[in-house]
C-alpha cells in the first residue's frame, strides 16, 4: 500500500455524476480492508532474523497507559529511510520483555509479537497484568539484536487519590527549522507522563538554508510518510524522550496537510478522494510510528484517536482528535469577525460522536482535574491582521458556537476544575475561558495553557509585536510570548502549576533551558495567577 491508485475509484465517482455517497462508501471499504492484513499475516515469519544494521534505529517507546497495562512500541529499520526499512515483506518475530529493575533480571512479564510489513513492521505490544502507581523498565530482541533499555510506568488504580501528577506536553516539531533541544531537557524533569498535541512531523518538502533538511519532496504515500517518521525518530533526543516515559499523542493538520478539515483539503484543486487516500496513508503511518491500542488502527482514511486516561481521582486527560470530524473552515480559512458562518450551529470542530463521549465522559468522571488536551487555541482571542482585529476560523473561533456548548456545558454540569491544553500556534499563552469570552464581566470557567512549538518557526522572541494591543483587546489573555520550548505541569489535589520552559537557542546544540514563567490554579477557583 505504499501508493493507493485511485484511477478506478475516479473513473466510478466520474461515471456517478461525483462525488456521491455511494463512491465514498465504496472508496472507504475499499481501503478499510488494507490495514485488517497485518491481523491475519501469511506466508513465512522469519524467527531468527539477520539484519545488515540496527533494526531498532528508531528507538523504543511506550504510551496508553492504564493502571494494569501499557503499550510497548517499535519498528524494525535497518535502514530507516529508504522504503522498507531495509528489509524484506515477510513478517519478523519479535521478543520483548518488562522488568522490575533497570538491569532487566527481574523479568516480570515477556512475550512474542510479530512485525509485518503490512503495518512497516512495527510493533505494539499491549502488556497487561501489571501493578498499578509503578516504574518498570522493558526492550526487545530480534533476532541477535537487542533494542536499547527504556522506562515506562502504569497509572494509579481508578480509586486511587495520588498526591502528584507531573507532566509536560508539547508540540510543533519541524524537523528543519530547530533542534529537538526541548527533549534534552524534558528527560530530567522527572515526568510521569508526556503528552504530544501535534504536528509531530511536517509534510513540506525539504529546503535548503536551515538548521536540517527533510529528505524528497512534500510527502503523499505511505513510503513517503513512513520515511519521513522514520527521518523525525531518528532523533536521538526525540527517542531519548520517548525512553523515559509513557507518552500520550494526538495529532493535528501537519500529519496529513497543512490546515486540511476533515475530507477537505486546504489546497484548490484537491478533491475530496485524493484527500483522503493521502490521509489514509498518513493515518497508517501515524500507527505504525505511535505507541497506540488496537483501536486506534486505522481503517482506511478513518482513524479513532479520541481516547481518555485516568490518573486515579486526582486528573482525568481527555485526548481529543480536532481534525479527522471538523467541518471545512469558514470564510474560507481567512481570518474573519465572528460572522454568521463562524456562529453557524452546525459548524463542528468533534463531530456529533466525539462530542457525545466527550460529554459523558465528563459527566461521568470522578477526578478533581478535568483535562482537555487538544490541538487549536480554545479563547475567542481577536489579533491584529490588517487595519482591524479578526480571529482564527482555523482555531475554535471558526466553530463559535460548538465551543460555546462546550464551555456552557463546562459551566452548566459543575464540572471540576476543568483545564484545556493546547499547541498548534508557536506561542505560549495563559486564557481565562468563559462562556463567551466576548463578555469579560462573565464568570470564569475554565484555565487554557497554549504551549510553544519545540521548533516550528525557528527561534522566537518574548516581546512579540502587538502585544499590549492584543492583551488590551482580550482581557481573557492572562501571557503570551513565543519563544520555543515546552510546558511542564504539577499537579496535586490543591493546585495545578505550569511552567512555560523556554530553550534559548534551538539553532545550536546543548542550549540551556529556563523557566519563562510560572502559573497556579487552584482547585475550585478558576483562572490562573502568577506564580
Amino acid at each position: 500500500m505504499s501508493d493507493l491508485d485511485l484511477s478506478a475509484i475516479h473513473e466510478f465517482a466520474r461515471r456517478e455524476g461525483g462525488f456521491s455517497r455511494r463512491t465514498f462508501l465504496a472508496y472507504s471499504a475499499a481501503l478499510s480492508a488494507l490495514p485488517g492484513l497485518a491481523e491475519r499475516s501469511q506466508g513465512a515469519v522469519l524467527r531468527r532474523a539477520t539484519f545488515a544494521g540496527n533494526p531498532f534505529s528508531l528507538g523504543v517507546a511506550s504510551g496508553d497507559p492504564t493502571s494494569t497495562g501499557v503499550v510497548l512500541w517499535t519498528r524494525l529499520a535497518p535502514e530507516p529511510l529508504v522504503p522498507g526499512g531495509g528489509l524484506s515483506p515477510v513478517a519478523i518475530e519479535v521478543q520483548w520483555e518488562i522488568a522490575d529493575d533497570e538491569a532487566m533480571t527481574k523479568v516480570v512479564r515477556q512475550g512474542t509479537a510479530l512485525a509485518t510489513p503490512q503495518l512497516g513492521h512495527s510493533v505494539h505490544v499491549e502488556a497487561d497484568g501489571l501493578k498499578p502507581d509503578r516504574w518498570y523498565w522493558y526492550r526487545f530482541r530480534a533476532g541477535d539484536a537487542e533494542s536499547p533499555t527504556a522506562r515506562t510506568r502504569t497509572l494509579p488504580t481508578p480509586a486511587a487519590q495520588p498526591d502528584r501528577l507531573r507532566f509536560a506536553f508539547a508540540s510543533c516539531q519541524h524537523y528543519e527549522t530547530g533542534l529537538f533541544t526541548a527533549y534534552e531537557h524534558m528527560v530530567k524533569d522527572d515526568l510521569d507522563l508526556i503528552l504530544h498535541l501535534g504536528d509531530y512531523i511536517y509534510e513540506d518538502g525539504g529546503r535548503p538554508g536551515h538548521v536540517r533538511q527533510h529528505l524528497g519532496k512534500e510527502i503523499e504515500s505511505l513510503d513517503d510518510y513512513r520515511i519521513r517518521y522514520a527521518q523525525y525518530k531518528s532523533d536521538p533526543l526525540l527517542q531519548a524522550a520517548h525512553a523515559r516515559c509513557p507518552w500520550l499523542v494526538t495529532w493535528d493538520d501537519h500529519e496529513v496537510d497543512n490546515n486540511y478539515a476533515g475530507s477537505v483539503s486546504a489546497v484548490k484543486g484537491v478533491d475530496s478522494l485524493a484527500l483522503l487516500a493521502r490521509r489514509a496513508n498518513a493515518y497508517q503511518a501515524y500507527y505504525e510510528t505511535m505507541p497506540l491500542r488496537r483501536p486506534s488502527l486505522p481503517r482506511g482514511p478513518h482513524m479513532r484517536l479520541y481516547r481518555k486516561a485516568s490518573f486515579g481521582r486526582l486528573a482525568e486527560l481527555l485526548i481529543l482528535d480536532t481534525r479527522q470530524y471538523r467541518s471545512d473552515q469558514p470564510n474560507g480559512d481567512k481570518p474573519a469577525d465572528l460572522n454568521a458562518e463562524a456562529l453557524d450551529p452546525k459548524q463542528t470542530m468533534l463531530g456529533e460522536r466525539q462530542a457525545g463521549w466527550l460529554q459523558a465522559s465528563l459527566l461521568t468522571s470522578p477526578a478533581t482535574w478535568n483535562v482537555l488536551a487538544q490541538q487549536v487555541m480554545m479563547a475567542l482571542v481577536k489579533r491584529k491582521r490588517t487595519a482591524e482585529s479578526l480571529y482564527s476560523m482555523d482555531q475554535w473561533p471558526g466553530y463559535a458556537a460548538e465551543r460555546i456548548r462546550l464551555v456552557k456545558f463546562l459551566a452548566e454540569r459543575r464540572v471540576p476544575n476543568p483545564v484545556v491544553l493546547t499547541g498548534d500556534i508557536h506561542s505560549n499563552w495563559v486564557n481565562d475561558l468563559r462562556v463567551d469570552d466576548r463578555n469579560p464581566e462573565t464568570p470564569i470557567v475554565a484555565t487554557e495553557f497554549v504551549g510553544t512549538s519545540i521548533s516550528s518557526g525557528g527561534n522566537g522572541t518574548s516581546t512579540p509585536k502587538g502585544l499590549e494591543t492584543l492583551r488590551d483587546e482580550n482581557p481573557c489573555v492572562r501571557f503570551f510570548d513565543a519563544q520555543r520550548g515546552y510546558v511542564r505541569c504539577t499537579v496535586t489535589p490543591g493546585t495545578w502549576r505550569t511552567d512555560l520552559v523556554q530553550v534559548e537557542d534551538i539553532s545550536r546544540p546543548g542550549a540551556p533551558a529556563i523557566e519563562r514563567a510560572s502559573f497556579v490554579v487552584e482547585a475550585g477557583k478558576p483562572g490562573a495567577q502568577s506564580a
